[in-house]
């Protein structure tokens, strides 16, 4: 596997010589050392997206063959499966199963782009006049900047280089620099199946150097971000001065709304998946319970019951259920979340701690449940990104709409209750992106995803995820010209 950047159909060092340690978070072990890029490294990839695009080479196939090459990628990628998986365990530290799973899904987002493709054929005007040929026509944005997480790697990435290059776009790539090796591999394959020079870029590095270099730059057309607040934000204002489109997933502060009606068991079953299915670190987790009054204190117990019970290890342990937060930076993080908590007047029911003995090389945290809280805490406000679920309570539905939309978020959320009316109706007014009803978690790459409020602007997945990538042209063609007089000509040269 490469372990350079890719600029230009080449794969380079970075220009300062720069280098980044890249270690497993589930027991600290050494996985490799890749290029690390600045400014310099990101403005030549630019530069070479920019001549790629503009000699039209990728731009001007037609779409369905753009669709073809998706198809054949998502074909390498179904037959890689197992380096895939592996390379983006050893990365992030999740549980080699869960990897696999994502594999699957990458895989289904680049076929379902590929099928889509040859789909977008645009659509006549009626401009009222026969003389008139009008038309709506999409076309490729010019230079994308895609900037990816490191909680699912590749997934992110995906979701964002498939409409890119369906779209017939070029990008420059800058993933996490804690998860780079299934980009670094992705590109790989792009370049194998013959995708023309300076279509893809990659560029290693962090985003204060190379991120902030993509938002600025006036060769870039279009940033699309995920990650943190508080960067989409610093990403949304530098990208004004130069007014490109931007496309920013954000996070959430998830609600999971149980009515006392609903499935015990699964509702149970489910609130433990939302909050602690890869450890919290899932922009949709459902780390904000809100029960039903009249059973909370029962669903509460075996909430805790059960969170008491998940095990936790590394990526090639069969008996693990969830893995290790990414860093410990980011466990001190959530470790300061939680105590803030507590301080707060939130009770502490079980974990709260990191893990010991033989994970205590890694950065692992127990699944942690508090109660006892209240709508102003920074536990049911902030997002956490870890195995931490709070859990509130209700007495009808008017105040479970209130409570679960009394956030600055609006990714996801879902309802509970074998009452299907009332399930319709909360879900019609939940302030939300993407509403699950009886389910938490589950997604399609036909159905666009994103968030209202901060959450975000823009869509990924589904026929919005790939308008985001394109320009919208009307083409008007009036075959039969005439002299419209509306100007006098009154003969003469009266020319000055």
């Amino acid at each position: 596997m490469e372990s350079r950047l890719f600029i230009d159909n080449e794969w380079v060092a970075a220009e300062a010589g720069m280098t980044r340690e890249i270690h497993c978070p589930a027991d600290g072990a050494h996985v490799a050392t890749v290029a690390e890029g600045a400014e310099a490294d990101a403005g030549r990839a630019i530069a070479a997206a920019r001549a790629a695009f503009e000699r039209g080479e990728w731009a001007s196939t037609p779409a369905p063959q753009r669709g073809d090459f998706l198809l054949r990628v998502a074909n390498v990628l179904a037959d890689r499966k197992a380096q895939f998986a592996r390379a983006e365990s050893l990365d992030t530290g999740k549980r080699l199963v869960e990897s696999d799973m994502d594999m699957d899904d990458i895989a289904a987002c680049f076929r379902y782009y590929g099928k889509l493709a040859g789909q977008q054929a645009g659509k006549v005007v009626d401009a009222g006049n026969p003389a008139v040929a009008s038309r709506i026509v999409h076309e490729p944005l010019g230079v994308c900047g895609l900037i990816t997480p490191w909680n699912f790697p590749l997934l992110q990435t995906a979701w964002k280089v498939a409409p890119a290059l369906a779209a017939g776009n070029s990008f420059v790539l800058k993933p996490s620099e804690l998860t780079p090796h299934t980009a670094i591999l992705l590109v790989e394959v792009l370049t194998e199946l013959g995708l023309p020079a300076g279509v893809a870029n990659l560029v290693l590095g962090p985003g204060a150097t190379v991120g902030a270099t993509l938002s600025q730059h006036p060769e870039v057309d279009l940033i699309s971000f995920t990650g943190g607040l508080h960067t989409g934000k610093t990403i949304a204002a530098t990208a004004a001065a130069t007014v490109k489109r931007v496309a920013l997933e954000l996070g959430g502060k998830n609600p999971n709304v149980v009515f006392a009606d609903a499935d015990f068991d699964a509702a149970v079953d489910n609130a433990l998946n939302a909050a602690f299915v890869d450890s919290g670190q899932v922009c949709s987790a459902g780390a904000r319970l809100i029960v039903e009054e009249s059973i909370a204190d029962r669903f509460t117990d075996e909430l805790v019951r059960r969170a008491k019970q998940i095990r936790l290890g590394g990526p090639f342990d069969e008996e693990a259920e969830t893995g290790p937060l990414i860093s410990a930076e980011h466990r001190d993080k959530v470790t300061s979340y939680v105590d803030r908590g507590v301080a707060e007047g939130a009770r502490l029911r079980c974990g709260g701690a990191w893990g010991t003995g033989e994970l205590a090389d890694g950065y692992f945290y127990q699944p942690t449940v508090l109660d006892n809280v209240h709508r102003g805490m920074s536990v049911v406000t902030e997002e956490g990104f870890g195995p931490v679920v709070t859990v509130e309570t209700f007495t009808d539905e008017d105040e479970a709409v209130a409570t679960a939309n009394d956030t600055n978020y609006g990714l996801a959320g879902a309802v509970w209750t074998q009452h299907a009316g009332k399930a319709e109706r909360v879900a019609g007014r939940l302030r939300h992106g993407t509403v699950w009803i009886n389910d938490f978690h589950p997604y399609l790459p036909q159905a666009e995803w994103g968030g209202f409020k901060q959450s975000g602007i823009g869509r990924e997945l589904g026929e919005g995820g790939l308008v985001e990538y394109q320009e919208t042209k009307h083409v008007y063609h009036n075959t039969e010209p005439q002299v419209t007089g509306w100007f006098t000509d009154r003969g003469g040269d009266n020319a000055q």
